[in-house]
């Protein structure tokens, strides 16, 4: 049987793009672009690399996973039921949307296949306790169980071939986080003497111990070098300030790069900020990883 690296098609290695930009050219830094938003038009970037360990794992069976109203990640996963030929199944946070006209990126969960199955947002937080586990599997019978933004021992995993692209060609290599898979995939892939950085989009001061355990899960122990700077969470995921819209505009006029909002913008904003406070090394190669694309709907805020 075919493995779903092969019938999916990505584009790997992404494409590692030097942008010139006076920000930090005035400190001596380089900055790179790690375009994994242009691994796969329906699976962009960690989306395709969390996924493809845990859709072999799957085997052809449904999937049953995990996402807010405008998860990209729900999205990411019914494109590969639609292309692979699966069933999925998106258990979507919030009761209250059941009875309410699908949004834009629910509307195209639903036309990739996806059974849509809408719960209050007291369950959705018990999503991991037995309890909740064995009352989705009773309605839904034999599925593959993916976690809330695909973030598991698998995708840890899928994402170390990230860093292992990056290996010689970079000193720092930098992604937002949500749920910590990307990180603990990427520090593990990078060769000594790099270094990983991190900057959440949600607040709370959790992911540092997601990421030390999801390391612990997929590669048996700490892997890597890695750290976090949760000072550009503007707010939580999904916010945003007049600063941050302000940035990512000025952004795409100088590089026409499509910036996206909830991950990316936060991102760029922080490396640009650390480049002025001296965080870089004069000399240093510093890339950013470009997980997304803007197209998808905007989310409101929480």
């Amino acid at each position: 049987m075919n493995r779903p690296e092969t019938l999916l098609r990505p584009r790997v290695p992404s494409p590692l793009q030097e942008v010139r930009d006076d920000r930090f050219a005035r400190h001596g830094i380089t900055l790179l672009l790690k375009r994994d938003d242009l691994i796969h038009p329906d699976l962009p970037g960690n989306k395709f690399r969390k996924l493809v360990l845990n859709l072999e794992a799957a085997a052809g069976r449904a999937v049953l996973t995990f996402g807010g109203a405008y998860s990209n990640h729900l999205r990411a996963t019914a494109a590969a039921g639609r292309l692979l030929g699966f069933p999925t199944v998106g258990v979507v946070r919030g009761d209250e949307l059941a009875h309410r006209p699908l949004n834009p990126s629910l509307a195209r969960c639903a036309a990739d296949g996806m059974r849509l199955h809408f719960v209050d947002r007291t369950t959705y937080r018990a999503k991991g306790s037995p309890e909740v586990l064995e009352g989705l599997l009773s309605l839904f019978g034999d599925v593959e169980v993916i976690p809330e933004g695909g973030s598991n021992a698998l995708a840890a995993q899928g994402c170390a071939a990230l860093g292992r692209e990056l290996r010689g060609l970079t000193d720092v290599a930098a992604v937002a986080c949500g749920t910590g898979g990307t990180l603990a995939g990427l520090a593990a892939g990078l060769d000594d003497g790099q270094r990983a950085l991190g900057v959440p989009v949600l607040r709370g001061g959790f992911l540092g111990e997601t990421v030390a355990r999801l390391q612990e899960q997929a590669f048996g122990g700490p892997a890597g070098h890695w750290s976090l700077d949760e000072r550009f969470t503007f707010g939580g995921y999904a916010r945003t300030t007049p600063e941050l819209d302000a940035f990512a505009a000025d952004f795409e006029d100088r590089h026409g790069l499509p910036v996206e909002r909830v991950y990316v913008a936060k991102l760029l904003y922080a490396l640009t900020a650390l480049a002025q406070e001296g965080a870089f090394a004069p000399g240093s190669r510093v890339s950013a990883v470009i997980t997304g694309t803007p197209d998808a709907p905007a989310a409101p805020a929480p």
